[in-house]
């Protein structure tokens, strides 16, 4: 059999990229061309752990695929359950790097907040990734393996909802990520609609820029977290690259509606004349504005806004007309803060600059 190295990885394609490789495949090999139509759907849709177990496919067929193909697995290293429901994954990838995934169950929907790169190198302060400093961008087949793994389980965990919030800037893996977006929406993918799924970004321009010219309807969040220049430099170095005020002409310009993400800390972004300022940039761009507490064990020595404290400040948004919502704390009792996990398994690593492995690609 031909080594790993040689065959070429199925999950890195887009859906119609991979029926096209394998049904020329098929044909190659004297096959029927529509066996390669079904291989797709266990890549994905109907997911299969192996060639070997795409028990209704002919068993020759299944083995020359073997040697030509790879359709490699996350490795499951820890799991978490929270009392809420709520169950933390961390998956570790084939050079020794892990990475997190948080599924999310509220009624009928489940939330997937899944990862884009290995560590992040954005070092916003109040967040428990940026401590890792970062490794690598991951592979489309690392982004979508995620919601692969979790389909394969005993107990498939199947979401109605996806968001980039995990480790890493997901559009300074633009990509990858663009990759998966298809991979996630295609019907011939994991078929979940593009108002499902949404990208979270600190605000890195040339990748809202390349979102924005996607046809299909994905949603765009951005990390607000502070309602001035000054304040935000302090929060999320990444400012200084993309000033807050061009962030939000980008969010004007968005075809979509953008929700504003704003992580309460005490004392430091959650005064009156916090939510006065953040009220008007959201008028600017027509956006939600949803306010998150502090993760217990987060990162740096920031104080939670006491719940109190969040309901007044929300309704000093409400009252200058935007829309406002308080998310859910979840996972409190698993270390659910996005990078917690990963903190505790790895030793610390010096963050790198932004700018390095960094694929910002306009599309």
């Amino acid at each position: 059999m031909t080594t790993t190295a040689s065959r070429a990885n199925l999950l890195d394609l887009s859906p119609a990229d991979a029926e096209r490789v394998l049904r020329d495949f098929a044909e190659s090999i004297g096959e029927q061309a529509y066996r390669g139509s079904q291989t797709v759907r266990h890549l994905w849709s109907a997911p299969a752990a192996s060639f070997q177990a795409m028990t209704d496919l002919p068993l020759a067929f299944r083995t020359a695929l073997e040697s030509a193909f790879t359709i490699p697995r996350l490795a499951l290293a820890a799991e978490q359950r929270s009392v809420d429901g709520t169950r933390k994954f961390l998956f570790r990838l084939h050079d020794g790097q892990t990475i997190e995934t948080v599924a999310i169950p509220d009624g009928d929907r489940v939330t997937l907040c899944i990862s884009s790169q290995a560590g992040c190198a954005l070092q916003c302060s109040f967040c428990a990734t940026g401590l890792m400093g970062f490794y690598r961008n991951l592979l489309p087949s690392e982004i979508a393996g995620q919601v692969r793994e979790l389909a394969l389980l005993a107990e498939p965990v199947r979401p109605t909802n996806i968001v980039f919030m995990g480790m890493g800037e997901p559009l300074m893996n633009w990509k990858a990520v663009q990759v998966v977006l298809t991979i996630l929406n295609d019907p011939k993918g994991f078929a979940i609609g593009a108002r499902h799924i949404t990208v979270s970004t600190v605000g890195v321009l040339p990748g809202i820029q390349a979102l924005a010219k996607r046809p299909e309807q994905f949603r765009l969040a951005i990390s607000v977290h502070a309602p001035s220049d000054e304040l935000r430099r302090q929060l999320m170095p990444v400012n200084i690259k993309f000033p807050l005020e061009q962030v939000i002409d980008a969010a004007a310009s968005f075809s979509r509606r953008v929700t504003f993400e704003y992580v309460m800390l005490g004392g430091v972004n959650d005064q009156p004349a916090h939510a006065v300022a953040l009220s008007a940039l959201a008028k600017r761009c027509g956006a939600f504005v949803n306010l998150i507490p502090l993760h217990p064990g987060g990162a740096g020595s920031y104080t939670p806004t006491s719940p109190e404290g969040i309901k007044r400040f929300a309704g000093a948004i409400a009252r200058q007309g935007v829309e406002v919502a308080v998310r859910k704390s979840r996972g409190t009792d698993i270390a659910a803060a996005c990078g917690q996990l990963r903190v505790e398994r790895l030793r610390r690593r010096a963050p790198r600059s932004p700018n390095q492995d960094g694929e910002v690609e306009v599309a």
